[in-house]
């Protein structure tokens, strides 16, 4: 599988989000930070550290429910590359529900103070790697917010 090295207050709720659409799927990222496109991924960024983002990738074979323990186990192998080639370490890994469908998200710590988490969903002969990076210290709530509100379509 391919790797990726990858609130105010007041107001309506419109006014401080925006919905990033991207090839087969949207989310929604806080309405101050700059969606930035390249290839099969849509990122929304606010200064140097804090990244949500999406990527998709075409699947060799097609991804059917029935395979989701043998992929979660090849999925704990790609976070545990992902947080070696990052010098840090997988600090959770879970299974949820995201946009209707068995995802597993992993937790990685790294560098000095930071934070990335990876969230795989798997549909048809796509996966979608969802990633939120930020500071250890900073709000979960863009992390949250794009687990909660990715959709496919």
């Amino acid at each position: 599988m391919p790797l990726l090295i990858l609130a105010g207050c007041g107001g309506s709720t419109s006014a401080k989000t925006q919905t990033v659409k991207g090839d087969g799927f949207s989310y929604v990222a806080p309405a101050t930070w700059t969606v930035v496109r390249k290839g099969p991924s849509v990122a929304a960024v606010d200064g140097d550290v804090n990244r949500i983002e999406v990527v998709r990738f075409t699947l060799e074979k097609p991804y059917k429910p029935a395979l989701f323990a043998a992929a979660s186990r090849e999925l704990d192998g790609v976070a545990s590359r992902l947080a070696t080639q990052l010098q840090g370490k997988v600090t959770s890994s879970s299974t949820s529900e995201v946009g209707g469908r068995k995802a597993r998200t992993y937790t990685i710590d790294y560098g000095t103070g930071k934070t990335q988490e990876i969230t795989f969903v798997l549909e048809g002969d796509n996966e979608f790697q969802l990633l939120c990076r930020r500071d250890a210290n900073a709000s979960n709530d863009p992390c949250a917010q794009l687990v909660s509100t990715f959709a496919l379509g």
